[in-house]
């Protein structure tokens, strides 16, 4: 891979949606789901976005394969507890989607320090995992924001999230301790 530079168009979009998540974060705080959401969605096409342009512009830069995923998380996450925090997701949950990220990140930053840095790879779980969680963000935003009425959507991609969140950070973590052990 060429390295593009610091400034480029995809690096921009994705600071950009970086610099969304306090006013995410705000509007939730505000009660104003509604508009919140209109955040999330257009956070969620930026991310499709910058990543597109990267690759078709040959713009890719290590500064955006590292920013990249840092403003995905740091939207989910901050989604995840201020959604908590004004009662619409359980607290449970939110809890639960912070520790499987910080297990994680924690694992990678251990074995980088021990000289045993991790091959890297996603899997099919955790990509999974990944899309329930923003299915849900969305639509606690949307649904709560907009007052409508889907009996049992909620619940069911809650339970959803939580079971792929616990599943996937299980496998993650015996899979690094295969490898270590």
């Amino acid at each position: 891979m060429e390295e593009a530079g610091l400034f480029t168009l995809p690096n921009a979009i994705t600071f950009a949606r970086l610099c969304a998540v306090p006013a995410a974060i705000w509007l939730v705080l505000q009660h104003r789901l509604d508009l919140a959401f209109w955040v999330f969605v257009a956070a969620g096409a930026s991310d499709g976005i910058d990543g597109w342009l990267a690759r078709t512009t040959g713009t890719r830069s290590r500064l955006g394969a590292l920013l990249d995923p840092v403003a995905d998380k740091a939207l989910l996450v901050s989604m995840y507890v201020t959604l908590a925090a004004i009662g619409v997701l359980p607290d449970w949950l939110a809890i639960l989607v912070v520790f499987r990220d910080l297990v994680i990140v924690g694992g990678v930053i251990v074995l980088y320090l021990l000289g045993q840095p991790p091959a890297i790879q996603p899997i099919l779980l955790s990509k999974a995992n990944t899309a329930l969680q923003i299915v849900l963000a969305g639509a606690v935003l949307l649904v709560v924001g907009y007052r409508l009425a889907l009996p049992g959507l909620i619940e069911v991609l809650q339970w959803l999230t939580m079971a792929t969140t616990i599943a996937s950070g299980v496998v993650y973590v015996f899979r690094a301790a295969r490898r270590q052990g």
